[in-house]
């Protein structure tokens, strides 16, 4: 039986921004996204702009946010990113207009191949369709589609794609039941 071996994780075929432009943004996540010191989305939407996310009007960003890397985030507008979620996005994160990601949510765009013995790193996008709200502490996984509307209940785990209209809960993640907005 084969077993993991760490000393040979190589992942030097992931780049996902140069050293410098990956250091300033470490240091500004912390002092104006994960500091809970700072309510003002104004100054994030700024800032997540300098570094090269597209970010739409209306767009709220509470305190407690951790965003990896901003340049391959976009967010619609009207969008609400509630307190002390984490955008781990080593891939591209595409959120729509009026979605609502609350407190605690996991967006993980990145895992690694427990098949192999040099653990590799795996990396897939993640794409919300407009109006999609994901429940409280719920998690995100890497290659996952919200399409149009759907739902996904609180401290529920999706790893794959949710219908238009629909409501998802439970790890795995599984329809409930159509969501109807009157």
């Amino acid at each position: 039986m084969n077993s993991v071996d760490l000393s040979q994780y190589d992942n030097s075929w992931y780049n996902p921004g140069g050293f410098f432009k990956r250091t300033l943004w470490y240091f500004t996540n912390i002092i104006f996204f994960i500091n809970p010191l700072n309510p003002s989305s104004g100054i994030k939407k700024k800032l997540l702009k300098l570094f090269g996310a597209k970010i739409e009007k209306g767009v709220v960003i509470k305190p407690g946010v951790n965003i990896k890397y901003p340049w391959k985030l976009s967010i619609g507008e009207n969008t609400w990113i509630g307190e002390n979620v984490w955008i781990d996005n080593l891939d591209n994160v595409r959120i729509g207009k009026n979605c609502c990601l609350s407190q605690g949510v996991l967006i993980l765009c990145g895992n690694h191949d427990y098949k192999k013995p040099t653990f590799d790193l795996i990396i897939g996008t993640i794409i919300f369709e407009d109006g999609v709200w994901i429940g409280a502490q719920s998690t995100v996984t890497l290659n996952s589609i919200c399409k149009s509307h759907s739902v996904l209940a609180t401290q529920s785990v999706l790893s794959g794609t949710m219908d238009a209209y629909s409501i998802y809960r439970g790890n795995p993640a599984t329809k409930t039941r159509d969501r109807v907005i009157n």
